[in-house]
């Protein structure tokens, strides 16, 4: 018989701020129903300290880790490989250990698809986007590989907003998606959703706690009954979805999205099939107790 251990696989999530994510509890509950000895940490990290972050992760073993705000994109330049998709998305929300090497992945636009595609055909669709950092480039490349024909990208800094639509108008068209057609608008002054919107997603961090009253300036009310208004702020209800709805679309809250993107980790962390309903049911007892 062999002796006990007390060594445990260590994964985690790096963010700043991170105490209202509530990742941490559908993914132990996973760990703990498929009697894996794993544990997952939520971590603060500073920008400047995410380098720091990432070489002792690799100095303590870890199996892989979580990025999320503000490090999908920079934690680029920490890993030593990466994945096909997250290299043409342009950010990694989900680091994997490869023996000595740290591969980036991104699971957070697969993830949103799985949330969505019950609701709407996504081949064909006219999809505006609100928002150009990691989440909204993941969601954005996601759907332009899944069919979508018109994109209208929509946020606050022209920058960014210009660069993700230049992505999916260049790399991302020549990739896979040669009719997708792709503009940028700036939301500074507010934006009005067209009337022949079928989806519309809020990929920006307004509503993220500890702000969670925080509503997106954009005029829902020409929204079709069939339009699909999708939020990835992991919380359940936002003023976003809620406006959504009062207004006749079908809304959908970022936790379908949260527990796929979780499923495709664990799958690349621990090689195993989570139990999805188990994750969920985690996520909504933790979110509960925390309201």
């Amino acid at each position: 018989m062999s002796p006990h251990s007390y060594k445990q696989e260590l994964v985690g999530l790096f963010g700043q701020p991170v105490a209202e994510n509530p990742t941490q509890a559908m993914i132990e509950a996973a760990f703990r129903h498929h009697d894996l000895a794993w544990r997952y940490l939520t971590i603060e990290v500073a920008p400047e300290r995410l380098g720091d972050a990432v070489r002792g992760a690799r100095a303590m073993g870890f199996a892989g880790f979580h990025c999320t705000i503000p490090h999908k994109v920079a934690v680029l330049e920490h890993v030593d490989e990466i994945a096909p998709s997250a290299s043409l998305i342009g950010a990694v929300n989900c680091v994997v250990a490869r023996g000595d090497r740290l591969v980036g992945a991104n699971t957070d636009g697969r993830g949103f698809l799985t949330s969505v595609r019950p609701l709407l055909e996504l081949n064909g669709a006219n999809v505006v986007v609100l928002g150009a950092g990691g989440a909204a480039r993941a969601v954005a490349v996601e759907l332009a590989l899944a069919g979508a024909r018109r994109m209208t990208i929509v946020n606050r800094g022209t920058d960014r907003g210009a660069a993700l639509a230049a992505l999916l108008d260049g790399p991302v068209r020549a990739h896979a998606a040669p009719a997708l057609d792709v503009r940028f608008v700036s939301l500074e002054d507010g934006y009005a959703v067209p009337a022949d919107a079928d989806l519309v997603v809020n990929a920006t961090s307004i509503g993220l706690a500890p702000d969670v009253d925080a509503d997106v300036p954009a005029d829902l009310s020409a929204l079709r009954a069939d339009a699909v208004v999708a939020d990835v702020i992991p919380t359940g209800d936002t003023p976003f979805l809620r406006r959504a709805r009062a207004a006749g679309g079908l809304a959908v809250d970022g936790l379908g999205m949260l527990v796929a993107q979780g499923e495709l980790a664990i799958e690349l962390w621990a090689g195993i099939a989570p139990d999805a309903d188990v994750m969920r049911g985690a996520l909504l007892d933790a979110l509960e107790v925390a309201g």
